[in-house]
């Protein structure tokens, strides 16, 4: 274990130094007692990210598997010296340890009673997206967070990652015109997806626990440590996945509380029917959906296929307005463009502000989460505009799973007038773990 250690101290921290967006310095303010449940790459891209900002102490980590536990153990001791506690059980974890911060990095099935949990324990929590695997899950966290009064961040960073800023500040100044459509979308390749044999679950891994309150399938790698995204019983497929942060940009923009109608079709035409049997399983998500958001004034879509465009099409990924004076895109990679109306006025672009390797924005989502918390103000992506929406996707997905069109009261947030379809804002969890109320 020593040489390990030290193999790792030299390794991660030669890595770490050479951070290309490492923003922060050293810093002597408060160091919050910080726990990480779900301690898989993720999990810890976001504690390397707290740790590099200087204001936690690292008191525990929590993950189903032993293995992934003690790797992230070694990683964060080789960082910033701290020897966290392990747990395989978060609720023995936030019995015993009492900390300040909770970093929630688990599958989207775990995300509400991880959260509630730890509300309830008086900690501030960064959770990742989407808030919920359900709707009535997403509801219950935020009102766990009023109630316990603390910090909830989600991981929309594109909230506040400075080219969506400029963009959105771009769009806000009135530059677009009237916006009366907006379209999200990612368009990727692929083709026919083979069966996995399913395996024995790794020595060490409690795979029930893993399951918690999901349906327990066959232990398969198609699903862990990586790939429960493509899997309904743990996630929402693409659109929950991609789709939460260009559906959020919509919100963001906007202001609006929600949709008043959604309606959401598409299969496996490409990646073919899902398998599940005793010796081999495939994902089974949906490889295409287009989904439709009537608003207030304006209709959104989704759309996500494995047919994408043709190569002259400039843009793969984001959010497109159409607006009166033209149409703006705001992207991931290719940062973000206006192509006016009137083409002899030029058009306009911004390039891409990212934190590498990953491209993404987690750092600065870490710092105005400690801001917030000092601050006793909202984050960017508190809770309640995160639930906002994480819900359209998730709406998305209950619209693509009832096979109709669904009526969507914002304000109250109910369906209208299906009560089949109400029945999907939740479902029934396996015992004994108990549905949030």
């Amino acid at each position: 274990m020593t040489s390990r250690r030290q193999f790792l101290s030299t390794a991660t921290t030669a890595a770490f130094a050479t951070s290309s967006f490492h923003i922060f310095g050293a810093d002597t303010g408060k160091k919050y007692r910080t726990a990480l449940i779900g301690s898989g790459w993720w999990g810890m891209n976001i504690l390397k990210e707290a740790i590099a900002h200087g204001r936690v102490k690292v008191c525990a980590l929590c993950d189903a598997s032993e293995d992934v536990m003690s790797n992230a153990g070694d990683e964060v001791n080789s960082l910033n010296g701290d020897e966290p506690k392990l747990y395989q059980d978060y609720r023995e974890l936030l019995d015993k340890e009492k900390p300040e911060i909770v970093i929630i990095g688990t599958p989207d099935h775990w995300h509400a009673l991880q959260s509630i949990a730890a509300c309830q324990a008086g900690a501030h929590v960064y959770v990742e997206k989407p808030t919920g695997h359900t709707i009535n899950e997403s509801k219950a966290m935020v009102k766990a967070a009023q109630k316990a009064g603390v910090v909830v961040q989600v991981g929309l960073h594109r909230r506040i990652g400075p080219h969506h800023v400029e963009a959105m500040n771009f769009l806000k100044s009135g530059a677009v015109g009237k916006v009366e459509k907006v379209r999200a979308f990612v368009l990727s390749k692929g083709g026919p997806e083979q069966p996995k044999p399913n395996s024995k679950v790794p020595e060490g891994m409690d795979w029930d626990l893993w399951c918690g309150p999901a349906p327990v399938r066959p232990f398969n790698t198609k699903i862990a440590p990586g790939g429960w995204r493509g899997f309904l019983d743990y996630a929402n497929g693409t659109m929950a996945d991609w789709g939460v942060h260009w559906l959020d940009q919509i919100l963001w923009w906007s202001g609006e509380k929600g949709p008043k109608k959604i309606t959401c079709t598409g299969g496996r035409e490409v990646a073919g029917p899902p398998v599940l049997n005793e010796k081999e399983q495939t994902t089974d998500a949906p490889d295409h959906q287009e989904a439709t958001f009537e608003f207030e004034g304006f209709t959104a879509t989704w759309e996500h296929r494995k047919t994408p465009e043709p190569p002259s099409d400039k843009h793969k990924i984001g959010t497109c307005f159409y607006g009166e004076k033209g149409m703006l895109h705001i992207g991931w990679r290719d940062g973000w463009s206006f192509y006016p109306t009137n083409p002899k006025e030029g058009e306009k672009h911004g390039d891409h502000k990212l934190q590498e390797p990953d491209g993404h924005n987690i750092a600065l989502l870490w710092k105005d989460f400690i801001d917030a918390i000092e601050k006793k103000r909202a984050p960017v992506a508190d809770i309640e505009s995160a639930h906002r929406s994480s819900c359209l996707p998730l709406l998305g997905m209950l619209s693509y799973k009832a096979r109709r069109s669904i009526q969507w009261d914002p304000v109250k947030e109910e369906i209208i007038g299906d009560a089949e379809a109400s029945k999907l804002m939740g479902r029934e969890y396996r015992k004994p773990w108990a549905y949030p109320v």
